[in-house]
């Protein structure tokens, strides 16, 4: 079974976390590198996807500013979602082959990692018709998906609400969604949850869905095997 290298990555500020992406994506279109899965968490930060729109963010970015949060423009698909500490999120550079260059089997895939991870934690999740994500029955939306493919290689990928607050959440418009209700693991189950337990879950069921075996790389090892992606090595400990 072909490798996935996983990477726990700690605390990356975004823009960071996207410059080392592009440069993994262009080492896995060379094929320097096997797929790989990077684990981490970001700073406050909203992230505007391909298809966002001023309303989305209904205060003005000067005031999300100053409260802490970062705004920033994405190459992702979707539209305005909200990234902060507590927060898993996986960013897959994989290439598409394997699957038949089908990025909505790619899609398909990672809702299946993302609903399986969660029932290992007693969290039941779902998909809802015609809304993007996944979602707790009642209905609140736990997980958000986007991605962004470039020569047959994935970036940007999934991010779980675990741990983090989620009051930022309610000063926009979540992935374009009217009314849209947010949880987290820990609100699920009435407690701060061990966030990297979590992340071995993801990437133990990612390796099931997307048939690969997980192989953990250290920060400090990928910097020295891919130029470019030193970004990484002075980041906060964080998921570990």
């Amino acid at each position: 079974m072909d490798e996935v290298w996983t990477v726990r990555a700690g605390q990356v500020p975004y823009e960071e976390a996207r410059a080392a992406q592009k440069r993994l994506e262009a080492a896995r279109q060379a094929g320097e590198v096997p797929d790989l899965l990077l684990l981490l968490e970001h700073p406050p930060v909203y992230t505007k996807g391909r298809r966002s729109t001023a309303d989305e963010l209904p205060m003005g970015e000067e005031w999300y500013r100053m409260q802490g949060i970062e705004v920033t423009d994405t190459d992702r698909g979707g539209r305005v979602t909200y990234h902060g500490p507590g927060q898993l999120v996986g960013y897959p550079i994989v290439s598409l082959k394997r699957y038949g260059d089908d990025v909505h089997e790619y899609i398909r895939r990672m809702e299946r990692v993302i609903i399986a991870a969660l029932a290992d934690w007693s969290v039941e999740a779902e998909l809802v018709e015609g809304l993007t994500g996944v979602w707790t029955p009642e209905p609140r939306k736990v997980a958000s998906i986007g991605v962004h493919v470039n020569r047959g290689v994935t970036t940007h990928g999934l991010a779980i609400n675990v741990n983090n607050d989620l009051q930022p959440f309610q000063w926009i418009v979540p992935c374009g969604i009217e009314s849209c209700r947010m949880t987290s693991v820990a609100r699920e189950l009435g407690a701060e949850q061990d966030l990297d337990a979590f992340a071995t879950t993801v990437r133990d069921r990612f390796a099931d869905v997307y048939e690969r075996s997980p192989v953990e790389i250290d920060v400090a090892d990928l910097v020295e095997r891919i130029a470019g992606v030193g970004v990484l090595a002075g980041t906060a400990a964080a998921v570990r």
